[in-house]
């Protein structure tokens, strides 16, 4: 009797600043790895977020964002996720020379999961400029994607119908995650004017931003602290590529 070919491994990949990683972000993993049977959901932590980050790495001027160094926000996340063993961390992007463009990121992680079906989590409020991101018809070739949105929240989808059109049903799926309610924006404020950030972000997470005082704001007995991010909307999980970035950025470079 002929044996049922085994289904390849379902594999999630969650990547996003995680400045801080909060609960949210677990809810958000926890609820799609349960519906759509993944074997483990990968989170991979920005190494160089183009939005906020300058060439020689400091902040861009005109919009005052900054970012945590990138082993700090790998160790929060590896914190974070310890004790799910349906979690891990990966460093792809934190070790990749360059801007962190989602679609390196699929393909690195094809390369070393050659079988598996990738589900990319992310925002829904981002995939509506998804035909923006860098590479972006190759990205519904590496995996399904899934839009994780805060309650409430409605995707203005109406200019992807064309494309979707022609696309697998289970290319692109929506999901609303309650627990999103929670922002890393939200973390941060509070961390930087000394209110709790219990219950918001895992405890060795909360642990870790008091031992390293992140996001604090100077003061003048607290000589040396880190100083505050701007508010901004990097709380959710992996937001839009333009390939309109990555071209100037390399003509300045004198590539082609």
């Amino acid at each position: 009797m002929a044996h049922d070919r085994p289904r390849a491994r379902r594999i999630g990949v969650m990547g996003g600043t995680f400045d801080p990683i909060h609960n949210g972000h677990l809810v958000a993993a926890s609820e799609v790895a349960n519906r759509f049977s993944l074997d483990e959901v990968i989170f991979v932590p920005t190494g160089r977020p183009w939005q906020k980050l300058t060439e020689d790495g400091g902040a861009i001027p005109d919009r005052t964002k900054q970012v945590s160094p990138p082993e700090d926000r790998y160790l929060m996340t590896v914190i974070a996720t310890a004790s799910n063993p349906q979690f891990s961390v990966s460093r792809v992007d934190i070790d990749r020379e360059g801007f962190t463009y989602t679609v390196d990121t699929l393909r690195d992680l094809r390369k070393t999961l050659p079988d598996a079906q990738l589900y990319f989590i992310t925002g829904a409020d981002a995939l509506e400029s998804i035909l923006s991101w860098q590479d972006w018809e190759e990205l519904f070739e590496l995996a399904n994607f899934v839009g994780v949105s805060r309650p409430g929240y409605e995707l203005n989808a109406s200019h992807l119908a064309t494309h979707l059109r022609n696309l697998p049903a289970d290319t692109l799926h929506l999901m609303e995650i309650p627990a999103l309610a929670i922002s890393s924006t939200d973390c941060r404020a509070r961390a930087a004017t000394g209110r709790p950030v219990w219950y918001l972000v895992p405890d060795g997470v909360v642990q870790y931003i008091a031992k390293r005082r992140l996001y604090r704001r100077p003061r003048v007995n607290s000589p040396g602290v880190s100083a505050p991010l701007k508010s901004d909307a990097d709380d959710k999980p992996r937001t839009s590529d333009t390939s309109t970035h990555r071209a100037e950025t390399q003509r300045s470079k004198g590539r082609t």
